[in-house]
């Protein structure tokens, strides 16, 4: 089970929960967050997808099952991309790795940045950006911007494996239209909804549950 980013392994309480009953279940927290090692450099989602890897190898576990949320989806979009017989079966739900068409006023506050940046850097990293992004240490907002500006359709198009795209019907953090798009470019997928936000798997795990118990036993 892969968290989405500034989460944790506790995100998943709820199916750690109700899987452990039929499977081996294993939540790792990423590296720079929960209680894993802080990052040592500006990773990007590639390097994200290496140290899984290796994580994995170094706990023994073979083949499995991923459940993915948010920025867990890009990781594991990225690792699968690169070797498909890491894993097994997919879900990944609230899908980012995504990158939709910016207007023009996104556009405008990216000049505008770039241009106070020149003449202020403190007052542009403290004024401009999300909030999320505003929030995280310089290393971390490093990363963040290799993360984010990553788009992942190519390497959907290379996933073999079955992915089940489990979106929340009210998420307007990665939206359908996002989970429609990845769903076009994966060889073998299938979309699925459940009532709910961004991370409808916790706000209603037994519908979700449901749902991830149907895929896995298929």
């Amino acid at each position: 089970m892969l968290h989405g980013y500034l989460s944790n392994k506790e995100a998943w309480t709820a199916q750690i929960g109700y899987f452990s009953r039929f499977y081996k279940v294993t939540a790792i927290d990423f590296i720079g967050f929960g209680n894993s090692a802080p990052l040592p450099s500006a990773y990007s989602v590639a390097d994200y997808a290496e140290w899984l890897k290796e994580t994995l190898s170094a706990l023994n576990i073979v083949r499995p099952h991923v459940f993915a949320h948010s920025f867990g989806c890009r990781v594991a979009v990225k690792a699968a991309s690169k070797d498909c017989g890491l894993f097994d079966k997919l879900l990944l739900t609230g899908p980012a790795g995504i990158i939709l068409p910016r207007g023009w006023k996104y556009k405008t506050r990216v000049r505008a940045y770039r241009f106070i940046k020149k003449l202020a850097p403190r007052y542009a990293e403290k004024h401009f950006g999300s909030k999320e992004y505003r929030s995280l240490p310089p290393l971390m907002k490093e990363s963040y911007k290799k993360i984010v500006n990553e788009d992942l359709r190519m390497d959907a198009m290379r996933v073999k494996n079955a992915v089940l795209i489990v979106e929340g019907t009210k998420d307007i953090t990665t939206t359908m239209t996002e989970a429609e798009i990845y769903l076009s470019h994966f060889p073998n997928a299938q979309l699925k909804t459940v009532e709910g936000g961004h991370f409808a798997f916790a706000e209603n795990p037994l519908p979700f549950n449901l749902i991830a118990e149907e895929f896995l036993y298929d």
